[in-house]
């Protein structure tokens, strides 16, 4: 084997990014934070950082998503925890000129969980907040002939690919539970999809489909009226991950 020359080859850094999605007031929110070094400093991005020389990339996303949510990554081989995410990688961004200081490569992780407390900036970030997905990826003007300002590097292109990554995935799949506590109700897993999606579903036929689809919804045997109204039942998630028939999206 010929001797390997590493000078030979021009140095890049990698990095994770995170597209953290949570349902705040049903809506669909996205954690960002305000930069508070250059470049782009004072302006809103997705949380991530760089890999470590000792770590993988899904230890990387699992650090930071602990440092910027306090929540751990949740293995759906083990038991789920109280403050366990749903995480995975989402696809990775590589264009030249994405990062003025140097070639930098992303790979975004996508990551899920119930409603977030408010968050905690850390890194160089020096202020963090949940924001409605719609506002940042369609920024409308803040005053009349000023624009409001968009988000930081390329991450306005990697949110909207995590959003349509959850968008789609709910169609087939059991992730929108999720988004859901450990026991939820069939309304509540109903405003995950409407806050998801953005539309208005039938109650009754929603109920029909997701109590229908066998593995989806187990019965928890217990019944709350933290929505109003009268005792709604109870359910989590069960042993299904794959919906069939799946949850089509309305067309809007």
């Amino acid at each position: 084997m010929p001797p390997y020359d590493p000078s030979t080859f021009p140095p890049f850094a990698v990095t994770v990014d995170l597209v953290v999605l949570t349902v705040r007031r049903h809506a669909l929110c996205a954690l960002v934070v305000r930069r508070g070094e250059t470049p782009f400093q004072g302006r809103w991005a997705l949380p991530g950082g760089f890999v470590r020389m000792d770590e993988d990339l899904g230890s990387a996303a699992a650090r930071e998503l602990v440092e910027e949510t306090g929540l751990c990554a949740h293995d759906p081989a083990k038991p789920a925890v109280g403050n366990g995410a749903h995480l995975e990688q989402l696809a990775t961004y590589g264009d030249p000129a994405r990062d003025p200081r140097m070639r930098v490569v992303s790979v975004a992780h996508l990551a899920l969980a119930p409603d977030l407390p408010a968050p905690r900036a850390g890194g160089d970030a020096n202020s963090a907040r949940w924001a409605p997905v719609e506002d940042l990826l369609h920024p409308g003007t803040r005053r009349e002939g000023e624009q409001a300002v968009p988000l930081a590097f390329d991450h306005a292109r990697i949110l909207a690919d995590g959003v349509e990554r959850a968008r789609s995935k709910i169609e087939y799949s059991s992730l929108a539970t999720a988004f859901c506590p450990p026991e939820f109700t069939v309304g509540e897993l109903r405003r995950v999809y409407e806050a998801v999606w953005g539309v208005v579903l039938d109650p009754r036929n929603f109920h029909r489909k997701v109590t229908g689809t066998p593995g989806f919804l187990v019965p928890s045997g217990g019944t709350t009226t933290r929505q109003g109204g009268r005792p709604a039942q109870l359910f989590r998630a069960g042993a299904a991950t794959v919906l069939n028939p799946p949850m089509l999206r309305p067309e809007v």
